[in-house]
């Protein structure tokens, strides 16, 4: 995956926050994923956080230009702050499932791995743990944190939790009912299996070794 094709960095142009395509056809990630499932997700839910996101930067902008009062920043920081972060893990779910089923972690990731979690095994059974225990809606995290320099698994329960200082997404589950209820029902831990075994540890071994853009990507 080049950086053309990184979905965090086509996520913004012209001053606005855009809807990037996805990677894929709709259809291109059965059996994990229906095309009704992954079309609704990226064409309403994910265009939503950018709609969100849009509007609300465009009442700090009246703010700073002083047509709004500077009353009511403190609620568009926080609508930016949630639909943002939204639209960011939106972006790094798409990329991080891919139509080609993957043998595994590979090299340095592989190694990450091994040092945080005992090996792969360790890492699925803190990654299942981590997303069943996602209170309501939310999403699992893979990164790298920043002090440590090591792998851990987060869950995330509000999208802006991801904007924490430090740590570097490289895998992102979403677990919100709408990324897999017509497929797997109440069945979050089918989900997460499906998911795992579609998992696109290429694109997230190029974001650990920074071959893409600092920061969200």
């Amino acid at each position: 995956m080049d950086e053309q094709s990184c979905l965090c960095c086509r996520g913004y142009a012209d001053g606005r926050y855009v809807l990037p395509p996805l990677p894929y056809e709709p259809d291109a990630l059965e059996p994990l994923l229906d095309a009704r499932t992954v079309s609704t997700h990226h064409d309403r839910h994910h265009a939503a956080y950018v709609a969100g996101a849009n509007a609300a930067a465009e009442v700090i902008r009246k703010v700073a230009g002083n047509v709004y009062d500077e009353a009511v920043v403190a609620s568009a920081t926080r609508k930016l702050a949630f639909n943002l972060g939204g639209h960011i893990l939106h972006c790094l779910y798409w990329e991080s499932v891919s139509p080609q089923p993957q043998d595994g972690p590979a090299g340095a990731l592989a190694d990450a791995l091994n040092d945080a979690f005992g090996g792969y095994d360790g890492f699925l059974r803190v990654f299942r743990g981590v997303a069943m225990g996602v209170q309501g809606s939310g999403w699992v995290v893979l990164g790298r944190e920043r002090l440590s320099r090591r792998l851990a698994v987060l869950g995330v329960e509000r999208h802006q939790d991801i904007l924490l200082p430090g740590f570097k997404p490289l895998l992102v589950c979403d677990v919100w009912e709408h990324a897999y209820y017509l497929r797997y029902l109440n069945n979050r831990a089918g989900y997460v299996d499906a998911f795992l075994r579609q998992a696109n540890w290429a694109a997230a071994l190029k974001r650990m070794e920074g071959r893409k853009h600092e920061g969200a990507c």
